[in-house]
């Protein structure tokens, strides 16, 4: 039914960042170290480049590693660029090692301007950034309208929790929706 439905959402030209992007990200089939660094997490995974578009979700092309890009005298590299065909948009995805900071929001805006006046081609929608970081402070996101627009942010995990964590997780997401749906009002 959730295929069905995106299928009629991308067939009338409805299909939104929200319903491609998820949070989080399951990246335990990288196998890195406790200690692994950024290298090491875009290292994993171009080698996984196949498993990880699979995480990704349908629709993604890989496009670029390390895209570079000059900005007067300065350059910048994006660790990687996809394309997504459904949304018709270029996809930069930035990785962080730890917390989202506020300052990667402005780094992404970079980055998308500037893929937006070099890259974009005719026909395409203006391109969208994925910021994948290990933790998030969502009332940050929420201040910094990270939810609406052009830049999501998701957090990845590189194995998966304890079961009776996710477990835990589902029951108290279950009651937050519960909660939510009954502050709702009727319509």
């Amino acid at each position: 039914m959730v295929a069905q439905t995106l299928d009629t959402l991308r067939d009338e030209g409805r299909l939104t960042p929200d319903l491609v992007f998820r949070d989080p990200y399951v990246l335990d089939f990288l196998g890195l170290p406790a200690d692994f660094s950024e290298a090491d997490l875009d290292a994993a995974i171009l080698r996984e480049i196949e498993t990880f578009l699979l995480e990704l979700g349908s629709g993604f092309t890989f496009v670029a590693r390390q895209q570079r890009m000059s900005i007067g005298a300065d350059d910048y590299y994006l660790d990687l660029l996809f394309f997504h065909r459904a949304l018709r948009a270029l996809v930069a995805i930035e990785l962080k090692l730890g917390r989202f900071d506020a300052r990667d929001k402005g780094q992404m805006e970079l980055y998308l301007r500037w893929l937006d006046r070099h890259e974009r081609r005719p026909g395409e929608n203006p391109p969208l950034g994925l910021i994948l970081c290990a933790d998030k402070n969502e009332e940050q996101i929420e201040l910094l309208e990270l939810t609406e627009g052009s830049i999501r942010v998701a957090n990845y995990l590189t194995e998966l929790p304890p079961r009776a964590l996710l477990e835990r997780k589902l029951l108290e997401s279950i009651e937050h929706a519960r909660a939510r749906a009954l502050n709702r009002p009727s319509s």
